[in-house]
């Protein structure tokens, strides 16, 4: 499958927009109307973690007013991982060809979703990328952007990947493409999900293709980083990495 070009691709089919949402009421109504304003045809659906803040309801009334707009309520906050899951299962389960996933905090721009697309059209996997010519981060301090950085150099480095930002969320995906993926295996959240389906992409031959897009740290709301996610970020890679040297020393496929 890694032939990219070489091969040919089928249409994309409809496209549903994940926008996974945990205490972000005050982002949510912006972020939809971009995404709606930047590719009137898709659909989009907001996977909610049963936000305190309201953020669920607030998504209920824009569903209301929109049919091209669903709501997926969660019973709780279970993490990034998860949330995409769902609407992975939720897309493919309601026949779409093309799940893309997105922040709701602004960072990702809607108005480059349709570069995303337009690649996508030529690949199994397009990556909105900060680190390749073209793409930048704003508004970020430099210990987040020393972070970032290290994360997917670190990443790419110990899995073997040439992908040069494999811990960013702005992500567009064939429907066969995840279903190539093994997800029922996928346990990871935050950085290291990012980074597990990534990985899972290239270890399966899959053509995956970075665009430049421009990341805008939020504005309003909290970040959703933590200790705990880099830990895990870092482990679970630092097992990957170690899994996949021996599984090439000894001829086994990569899991």
């Amino acid at each position: 499958m890694n032939d990219g070009g070489q091969r040919r691709y089928g249409p994309l089919g409809r496209i549903l927009v994940i926008i996974p949402t945990y205490n972000e009421a005050e982002n949510i109504k912006p972020i939809v109307s971009r995404v709606r304003a930047a590719v009137p045809e898709a659909d989009i659906l907001v996977a909610d973690d049963n936000s305190p803040d309201g953020t669920g309801k607030v998504a209920d009334e824009l569903a209301a007013e929109d049919s091209q707009v669903r709501v997926l309520h969660r019973k709780g906050k279970e993490g990034l991982g998860a949330a995409y899951l769902a609407g992975f299962r939720w897309g493919t389960e309601h026949g779409y060809g093309v799940l893309v996933e997105m922040d709701a905090d602004g960072s990702h721009q809607p108005e480059e979703l349709p570069r995303l697309l337009t690649a996508l059209k030529g690949a199994d996997l397009v990556l909105g990328s900060r680190w390749v010519p073209g793409g930048r981060v704003v508004n970020w301090p430099k210990s987040r952007e020393m972070i970032s950085r290290g994360g997917s150099t670190y990443s790419r480095l110990l899995l073997g990947l040439r992908t040069r930002d494999v811990t960013g969320g702005f992500r567009a995906f064939r429907a066969e493409t995840l279903d190539g993926l093994g997800l029922d295996q996928v346990a990871s959240q935050g950085y290291c999900f990012q980074v597990d389906l990534a990985r899972r992409a290239v270890e399966a031959g899959y053509h995956v293709v970075e665009v430049p897009i421009t990341f805008v740290d939020r504005e309003i709301g909290d970040s959703k980083m933590s200790r705990d996610i880099l830990v895990e970020a870092l482990w679970r890679v630092t097992a990957w990495g170690v899994a996949s040297r021996t599984n090439r020393v000894l001829g086994r496929k990569a899991i």
